[in-house]
């Protein structure tokens, strides 16, 4: 008896997602069709240099390299535990930079590049695909990045309703929830007006005096900025400006638009109105991360840190993301995607990597290693369901695919522990000694990390 031929998945990309994603394609028996546009010629895009596979644009380094601490650095050992060329070609093209992974960058497009045209289930065509890919391409993923060719664009448009994929994001910073000092803020929702789930106390306010406001304000304007990059070309918004062009038209700007205080009172001191007070709206479903409100930014990222923890309650603030205001491409992924990462106007066409609203190579290429592992199972006839949500891989696609708090605008997120369903920060350790107020968010952090280790593996085994 003949066994039936398995049809080649088609991938469209070859940055780190499209890459990584061919690689565990091949390497359950599935063959792959990797579609590149670089490499054609004149076709080139604004931010890359070579045509090789994987290339790095921005940065070198994948930042945090530490398992038990850092949410990145669990993705890193996830994805080691499932056999990643990324991380593979990633730790042998090692450069020194402290507790971080940074790597020769063209060292590591040329090995991982290598690595894919020399596998015998993979082949690499140099062709850019204009629109939909062909009907017949019954299993497909899409990792063309923050730089989707326009007539690609145009067709996903088409296909799903949507007015656009090409956004300027205002961002604003997202702080941790066991971070902000409630001895200090409060919650209360202005005027005490319920939402729609009837809660009359859905911000954290954090009020600040005269003195604290005018200190901010110089902060905020002395902060040295973000530039833009030629090829964002990215426009201010009434409705979206950075706090520090607001704070600009003016002092009392800021006051009287986003940090105004009235239908405000703190509970501690009712008598005492506040000068300024910035409110935080819950950002995610967990409820363990809350959102600036207003405080979209092109402060560098190590000014935002310091200005914003001069604000009261947020003095020790631990930030799931910092502010910006960029171009970005990405698709309303809530709405358009379904947990298999597949498109649910045409599902034959999944989705990996950037575009479907995760921030960072690492993130990026997470999606292309699962995207990657579900198309083969997929080619197979198997069934497989994405990683727990105790797992980052998981915490992210239950964040891509509806994490995010139903009614809010959704954004990109880098990986963080706030995205991973919530423990309990232990009071005591494995032999019973009593651990320091101070190093119980550390020590949750870890317990975190091992039950997303234990989970991951779980999976891997199962599938």
């Amino acid at each position: 008896m003949n066994t039936p031929e398995i049809k080649p998945v088609h991938i469209i990309g070859g940055g780190l997602a499209g890459s990584e994603a061919a690689w565990q394609i091949a390497n359950a028996g599935v063959p792959v069709i990797l579609h590149e546009m670089r490499g054609v010629p004149g076709v080139k895009t604004d931010a890359h240099h070579t045509d090789g596979l994987a290339e790095l644009v921005c940065s070198n380094s994948f930042r945090s390299d530490d398992w038990e601490y850092n949410a990145v650095g669990l993705l890193h050992a996830e994805m080691r535990a499932l056999d990643s060329i990324i991380m593979a070609c990633g730790d042998a093209n090692q450069v020194p930079a402290g507790g971080a992974l940074a790597v020769d960058r063209e060292g590591f497009s040329q090995a991982v590049t290598a690595k894919l045209e020399a596998h015998p289930l993979v082949t690499v065509v140099r062709e850019e695909i204009a629109g939909l890919p062909p009907e017949d391409w019954d299993n497909v993923i899409v990792a063309t990045g923050p730089l989707t060719s326009p007539a690609l664009a145009e067709a996903i448009l088409k296909t799903t309703g949507e007015e656009s994929l090409s956004f300027f994001d205002a961002i604003a910073p997202i702080v941790h929830a066991d971070s902000i000092d409630f001895d200090i803020a409060w919650r209360q929702s202005r005027y005490d007006k319920e939402g729609p789930g009837g809660d009359a106390a859905a911000y954290v306010n954090c009020p600040m005096d005269k003195a604290q406001y005018e200190a901010f304000i110089d902060a905020l304007l002395a902060g040295p900025k973000a530039e833009f990059k030629e090829w964002e070309n990215v426009p201010y918004f009434d409705g979206c400006l950075p706090i520090e062009v607001m704070a600009e038209r003016g002092r009392e700007t800021l006051r009287h638009g986003p940090m105004k205080p009235v239908g405000l009172t703190n509970p501690r001191d009712p008598q005492v109105k506040a000068h300024a007070i910035v409110q935080l709206r819950q950002d995610n479903a967990l409820g363990t991360l809350f959102n600036m409100v207003g405080f979209q930014t092109k402060l560098k990222h190590g000014a935002q840190a310091e200005v914003f923890r001069m604000i009261p309650g947020l003095h020790e603030a631990q930030f799931a993301r910092l502010g910006g205001l960029h171009r970005n491409t990405f698709l309303n992924s809530p709405k358009l995607l379904d947990r298999q990462l597949r498109l649910k106007a045409m599902p034959r066409l999944r989705f990996a990597g950037q575009v479907t609203g995760v921030e960072g190579y690492v993130e990026s290429a997470a999606m292309g290693l699962l995207t990657g592992r579900l198309a083969a199972a997929q080619a197979l006839g198997r069934d497989l369901a994405p990683p727990p949500p105790e797992t980052a891989m998981g915490a992210l696609v239950e964040h891509i695919t509806g994490g995010h708090l139903e009614g809010s605008k959704f954004q990109p997120m880098n990986i963080n522990y706030g995205l991973l369903p919530p423990l309990e920060a232990p009071k005591v350790d494995a032999e019973g000694r009593k651990i320091p107020p101070k190093d119980r968010g550390r020590a949750k952090k870890r317990l975190m990390s091992l039950r997303a280790i234990e989970a991951l593996k779980g999976w891997r085994d199962a599938g």
